[in-house]
């Protein structure tokens, strides 16, 4: 009896075994979810930074130097009398060089202030016509003028401007300047941010810009004598003349930049 009893405790006990684990092979498999992937934000162009850059172009000249009224007196010998008349020497030449500034963006506003030195190719001798006044008496061969024309100029500037993401476009004024004369400079520009960040730089961004410089000479500066004459039966005689007229120099520029901006994205 004992026996049977035991055997009929074994038989249950594989039962209930294989029957939970029928039941555990029917239950539905659970795991963990997989984590959120991590999306960094994409950063949000600014023109906020200092930026340092170069730039090239062409700049126009315009000189109007007044003409210079001769007449016996300290300089100038008897005899001689007329009026040297001067063209208009409005020619044209490359300009180069470069820039630093800063920017400040608010809201789609963006100031700033920039400074540049250029070099320009735009100084060449000056024509000259010699019109003979009452009581000439001699010959007068005019000597060699320069143009007065700096072969370089720099600027320093404000900037103001409206940003459509990327795209900046803006005004710029201020003082300019060359070795030896003073004015000032007003002109305008467009400017890019390329998809780039060569050097080191946040953003290179590249610009097309007009500037109009206009620069007031405080005299003729003749360098030397303005012409030799030779009065009837006489010996040539070089003549000077003091440096009393004041004469402007326009010049408009048209240039492309490219500049590497550092600081903020």
């Amino acid at each position: 009896m004992r026996k049977c009893s035991s055997s009929l405790l074994a038989a249950t006990a594989i039962s209930a075994l294989a029957i939970s684990a029928a039941s555990a092979a029917d239950l539905p498999v659970t795991t963990a979810p997989p984590p959120a992937p991590v999306i960094a934000p994409v950063p949000i162009f600014t023109w906020s930074g200092f930026y340092v850059g170069a730039n090239a172009g062409w700049g126009w000249r315009e000189d109007d130097r007044e003409p210079v009224f001769l007449a016996p007196g300290p300089g100038i010998p008897a005899g001689l009398s007329g009026t040297l008349v001067f063209s208009n020497n409005n020619d044209g030449g490359f300009t180069g060089g470069g820039q630093v500034g800063y920017n400040y963006q608010l809201g789609s506003f963006v100031v700033g202030l920039e400074a540049d030195i250029q070099w320009a190719d735009t100084d060449q001798d000056q024509n000259v016509l010699f019109v003979p006044g009452n009581g000439f008496a001699g010959t007068f061969v005019p000597g060699v003028f320069n143009s007065n024309a700096p072969e370089w100029w720099g600027s320093v500037r404000a900037r103001l401007g409206v940003a459509f993401d990327r795209v900046l476009v803006y005004g710029t004024g201020g003082f300019a300047y060359t070795d030896d004369n003073t004015g000032w400079a007003l002109g305008g520009g467009v400017e890019w941010a390329l998809p780039v960040n060569w050097f080191g730089s946040s953003a290179v961004t590249f610009g097309l810009e007009g500037l109009w410089l206009t620069f007031e000479d405080d005299d003729n500066n003749f360098n030397g004598p303005i012409g030799t004459f030779t009065p009837v039966g006489g010996e040539p005689v070089a003549v000077t003349v003091p440096a009393t007229n004041n004469n402007d120099s326009d010049f408009f520029v048209a240039r492309a930049k490219l500049n590497f901006k550092f600081g903020t994205y």
